[in-house]
């Protein structure tokens, strides 16, 4: 039975002083010697898990310890530091099922989480950082487990499961002086909603952001489906415990405590917030074809879209629209009034919203299926 940090581990936040004057330097937990820490939380919130990594990074004296953190969260798409949301994720889907969207600080693809997904995260100084150490520890946890379960790391870091099946994706962060390897483990997770959820919802992207790397995967339960997550769990542990020499015993840790962790909750603000999550996409560009259809008449057209898109705003837009479907003032009048917007649904429409509103008749239709149209390429 597992017992609070605090309770279990007697563990306290302790701040060194400088010098000049007592000014708080790094924190680190001092768990009675042991080095190393095996860290359960008890949040399923993607936005408090990953704030709780950054927090860990910050915060935990690494060069004393490492430390493991296990954690899962609620159905979330997480992506990448350098990617770009509008290609990797059908945006739309999300907003319909409630999905959130993250994008966490370190590199890497795009994954999909639910109840089903294990996340762990290994930190340590950036000295002793290793990938493959920490990705054996998942391997021979699962051989010991299961011996019939054909399981390996692949040349591109990920775990593999019969020589083909990926169960296990990696993304790593280093800092100047510390580090963390995080990895997914599919349990039991909803395959249906990966494959719904992790395809483009924009045409016509030009970027030199990070793609995912799609690949065929499976859940451990499909191998092994007497496999439960408690005994995952402890396996887990007790290997991360042999491979580096430690003695740590488990403890649960409340992201959403804020007595605990000191200024996680401005962090966790920080993550959920549109300038993080899509102003951080790297600059990127937007040629895609329209069609249009006026619901009264039932004409048809088409128009041409081009967008530049910086840090999650339209630096520049031009539409091309033939003149007998619209006068070129308005549509021109519609590309100004983008510009300089966000390159999302809401801004977008608020925009065109103030347009749309000094025309009537078959100009105020026409131009309302042009509107349309442009929101419906933002995905």
């Amino acid at each position: 039975m597992l017992s609070p940090l605090r309770r279990t581990l007697s563990l306290a936040v302790c701040r060194t002083s400088s010098s000049s004057g007592g000014a708080a330097g790094p924190l680190y937990f001092d768990g009675g010697g042991a080095a190393g820490l095996v860290l359960r939380s008890r949040s399923t919130d993607v936005f408090q898990n990953l704030a709780l990594e950054d927090w860990i990074e910050a915060n935990v004296d690494l060069q004393r310890r490492g430390v493991l953190l296990l954690w899962r969260n609620r159905p979330a798409v997480v992506i990448g530091r350098h990617q770009n949301p509008w290609s990797e994720c059908n945006l739309p889907a999300m907003r319909r099922a409630g999905v959130p969207l993250a994008r966490r600080r370190s590199g890497g693809g795009t994954v999909f989480h639910d109840l089903g997904n294990l996340n762990l995260t290994f930190f340590t100084s950036k000295t002793a950082y290793d990938r493959q150490r920490n990705l054996r520890v998942v391997t021979d946890a699962l051989r010991r487990l299961r011996p019939q379960l054909d399981v390996r790391a692949s040349d591109r870091l990920d775990i593999v499961l019969d020589g083909r099946f990926k169960i296990s994706g990696s993304a790593s962060r280093l800092s100047r002086k510390s580090s963390y390897h995080h990895c997914t483990l599919l349990h039991s997770a909803d395959r249906s909603a990966l494959s719904d959820l992790l395809r483009p919802s924009c045409p016509g992207i030009h970027s030199n952001a990070t793609p995912s790397v799609p690949s065929p995967v499976a859940n451990l339960q499909d191998h092994a489906p007497s496999l439960q997550w408690e005994e995952l769990l402890d396996a887990l542990e007790q290997q991360y415990n042999a491979e580096f020499g430690f003695g740590a015993a488990s403890a649960l840790v409340d992201p959403d405590d804020e007595a605990a962790f000191p200024g996680i909750g401005r962090c966790a603000a920080e993550l959920r917030g549109w300038d993080w999550t899509f102003g951080k996409t790297p600059k990127f560009s937007v040629r895609t074809v329209l069609e249009l259809r006026d619901d009264v008449t039932g004409a048809r057209g088409s128009a041409r879209l081009q967008l530049e898109v910086k840090s999650g705003a339209m630096e520049r837009c031009e539409l091309d629209v033939p003149a007998d479907w619209l006068p070129r003032r308005l549509s021109g009048e519609l590309s100004g009034a983008l510009q300089g917007e966000r390159f999302c649904r809401r801004s977008a429409a608020a925009a065109a919203c103030a347009l749309l509103r000094t025309q009537s008749g078959q100009l105020r239709r026409r131009l309302s299926a042009l509107c349309d149209a442009v929101l419906t390429a933002m995905g």
